[in-house]
């Protein structure tokens, strides 16, 4: 969708990969893939080309989900800079065109973090022309049932990752750890 903007003609729009589950005791995973994706309709908060600060756009989303989280009566999540770092390899990867933007490879991010689990998530988003691309992300994730299902889960983990692009492009990825 094309809007006007103060800044001149922007293009603002939110794609979600469907939500991704797994379950392992160790790291054979049984998968539900939604693979569904979503675009959302842009909201009026529009910018023309904007530069973000990625590690401040993974702290508002965090911030984001756990505060949902906390409004369900549901345990906060705990940030874990080993589970970030895979998901922003995948959000780089996604934004330099590396991979496409989907879960493609993601149980081998999740094996790769050092850490036993018993269960394991992904969302991913990417947005162009979003003022919040934080803010856009999470609230497609809240409105879609496959991904909110990851949001609300048994999780006690998580790390997210942000990267962006020269053509202003943000990839957003939150991986969800159930480690108890």
């Amino acid at each position: 969708m094309i809007r006007q903007s103060a800044f001149g003609t922007a293009l603002s729009m939110l794609v979600l990969a469907g939500g991704l589950t797994t379950t392992s005791l160790g790291h054979t995973s049984t998968k539900n893939l939604f693979a569904n994706q979503t675009l959302l309709t842009p909201s009026p908060q529009i910018a023309s080309v904007a530069t973000f600060k990625t590690t401040d756009l993974e702290k508002l989303v965090f911030e984001r989900i756990n505060r949902y989280r906390a409004s369900l009566g549901l345990k906060k999540l705990t940030l874990n800079a080993k589970i970030s770092k895979q998901a922003r390899i995948h959000s780089q990867n996604m934004a330099r065109g590396k991979v496409p933007f989907s879960h493609q490879g993601f149980e081998r991010r999740v094996n790769a973090i050092p850490i036993r689990y018993i269960s394991a998530a992904e969302n991913v988003a990417y947005n162009l022309g979003y003022s919040d691309p934080a803010a856009e992300a999470v609230s497609g994730w809240i409105k879609s049932p496959e991904h909110l299902v990851n949001i609300k889960g048994n999780y006690n983990l998580t790390g997210i990752g942000v990267a962006t692009n020269s053509k202003g492009e943000v990839y957003l990825t939150q991986i969800f750890i159930g480690n108890r």
